[in-house]
């Protein structure tokens, strides 16, 4: 038999207490804000510091399951008769398991549905900002888990789910239209003084939507609800977002490459090398730096900057170094990214370690642990980009070599060195290198270039080679072709022309090795009809069939003057009539 009963728990000693003895026990007395005297007992003498034992307001039912483990349960009754009920309840619900009628599972998801849904999504979030994948990295980013906080934030309340038992989709459904309803610009309301908000984007509502289905399917998993309510929300309930603006990444060209390649390598000391125009401006003093600016680097211009920037900084060795390793740097950082598909952040966990060189086929190793798909790989290098590595090392040998004044043999740098350095606003180092390259950051399809695009112009440039897309979907490290054909391969890129050149000619008629073709009956008047475009004003051919020819008795006329609805010499009452609803109109066989 279960037990209800109200718990026992220990407050800090109000300001102002005095202490008292009653029956040998001490008790502490004062004055609360309502002006009221309270006496309440003190803890013992082994307490850590003075304070007082207060009876909770709500009782607490403590009773046994089917397997004999002690539970013990809010009732939220502030009554001990009401507080009994609850108990007799929860007794009630542990016979039926014991008996069979009801399973484990029910009974745990019928423990949570009264539970406030707050508490639970306090439990999915702290389970995504610990949760990991392959390799033992962490799946989800700390970024991910605040939009998800937001967005639960915004839902939950908004449809009214305050408890477990309260979440369907319905009221979802009720919410999304009512954000439908809004404005596109955002407006004042007819008492002007509530700001009527704009409708958000199909994607916003879908993303709510995603959010939800995955919280749901967290709650099944758990064994807090029995089924998802958001499953297949977005399908239901979500909005088109097919005609919604969202970003779209194009690949650069072999041309617009090199090109960037050469600007990344030159542009850091070709900056000391810019020139200055005059600016007339009579307000200010002709010694005022707002008289002058630089000029922009072009393609066409860079060059005779770098080589004016390299004179500048002849006198300070250091800095032309440091700026002239950068640049290599930058350049190879990019070939590395357009010639392998990584991910910039999988670029920035290679070590030294990790590139092998000395092999027939030099090859770069990601971890488990820096794959974004937790699965290790090994990416070969073309010829290029292993040669310019293979530089960069020795590069970087002989600048430790120079420091290290004095030392004898051969220094090479550290294996658990990081490959390559790279910069914190590497979107915006590569947005200034485009415009110096002449590379327009979005085309007229409103694609656009950044450093993810770099990736994208790896799989659209080996797919206009004619890489099986097996193979393709494998270099990219997808786990699904459709991921690599819809949003990594360029289609403007595909040499579309040359892929209708391989389609044979159909009008042309047979070839010279052709065999005849031995038709009759209506399968020869099928023949005989001739493939042409006509011109405008010249009339139609009519076909007829009738039975005054040989063979099977059916026979092909073609009359290419007489009119519509006229005989054409066939089977007496037979007329012809002519297709409706086609254009170029259509001949129609009689028989």
């Amino acid at each position: 038999m279960g037990t209800v009963y109200r718990p026992t728990y220990t407050k800090p000693l109000p300001a102002g207490a005095r202490t008292l003895t009653r029956d040998g026990k001490p008790f502490a007395e004062w004055v609360d804000e309502a002006g009221k005297r309270r006496q309440a007992p003190m803890t013992g003498t082994t307490a850590k510091r003075p304070g007082i034992r207060v009876k909770a307001t709500t009782y607490l039912a403590k009773y046994r399951d089917a397997d004999g483990i002690e539970h013990r349960e809010p009732t939220g009754c502030r009554t001990l008769d009401a507080a009994r009920a609850v108990l007799a309840e929860l007794e009630r619900r542990v016979e039926k398991v014991r008996a069979g009628v009801f399973t484990a599972a029910e009974s745990t998801v019928a423990d949570h549905a009264d539970t406030p849904v707050v508490e639970h999504v306090d439990a999915y979030l702290a389970h995504m900002a610990r949760k990991r994948g392959r390799g033992g990295r962490r799946n989800t980013s700390a970024g991910h888990v605040e939009n998800v906080a937001r967005d639960l934030a915004v839902v939950l309340p908004a449809c009214g789910f305050r408890r477990l038992r309260d979440l369907n989709r319905d009221a979802v459904a009720v919410w999304v239209g009512g954000l439908l309803d809004l404005p596109d610009e955002p407006g004042v309301a007819a008492h002007g003084t509530v700001v009527v908000p704009r409708r958000p984007s199909a994607r916003t509502i879908n993303a709510k939507l995603g959010t939800l289905t995955t919280f749901g399917n967290w709650l099944v998993e758990t064994g807090r609800i029995v089924a998802n309510p958001f499953d297949r929300l977005c399908k239901s309930a979500g909005v088109d977002g097919s005609d919604d603006i969202r970003r779209k990444r194009r690949a650069l060209t072999a041309d617009e490459l090199r090109r960037l390649l050469v600007v990344a390598r030159l542009r850091p000391v070709a900056e000391y090398g810019r020139g200055t125009i005059r600016v007339v401006d009579d307000t200010r003093p002709k010694s005022s730096r707002a008289t002058w600016r630089k000029l922009d680097l072009t393609f066409d211009t860079i060059v005779a900057a770098a080589a004016r920037g390299r004179e500048r900084l002849a006198r300070r060795p250091d800095v032309l170094d440091r700026l002239e390793r950068l640049g290599r740097e930058r350049a190879l950082l990019y070939l590395v990214l357009v010639t392998t598909g990584l991910r910039k952040g999988e670029l920035a966990s290679l070590t030294v370690a990790d590139v092998v060189l000395d092999d027939a086929r030099p090859v770069m190793t990601l971890r488990a642990a820096d794959a974004k798909s937790g699965e290790a790989a090994v990416l070969p290098l073309t010829p290029e980009a292993a040669d310019a590595l293979r530089h960069w090392l020795d590069e970087r040998v002989e600048g430790v070599c120079r420091r290290r004044v004095g030392t004898a043999g051969v220094v090479s740098p550290r294996a658990a060195d990081p490959l390559f350095t790279i910069p914190e606003k590497l979107v915006k180092i590569l947005d200034r290198d485009i415009v110096a390259a002449g590379i327009p950051k979005s085309d007229d399809r409103g694609r656009t270039v950044d450093v993810h695009a770099l990736r994208g112009t790896f799989a659209s440039h080996l797919a206009r080679a004619g890489v099986a897309p097996v193979t393709l979907k494998t270099m990219m490290r997808h786990a699904r072709i459709e991921t690599t054909l819809k949003h990594y391969t360029d289609p403007r890129l595909l040499d579309v022309d040359s892929a209708l050149d391989t389609l044979p000619a159909l009008l042309a008629g047979p070839g010279p090795d052709a065999e005849p073709v031995k038709a009759t009956g209506t399968d020869a008047a099928v023949a005989l009809v001739p493939l042409l475009v006509l011109e405008s004003g010249r009339a139609v051919p009519r076909v007829s069939v009738g039975d005054n020819c040989t063979g099977r008795g059916d026979c092909v006329v073609i009359d290419a003057t007489a009119a519509p609805g006229t005989t054409s010499g066939g089977k007496a009452g037979k007329t012809e009539g002519w297709l409706t609803g086609l254009e170029p109109a259509t001949p129609r066989i009689t028989i």
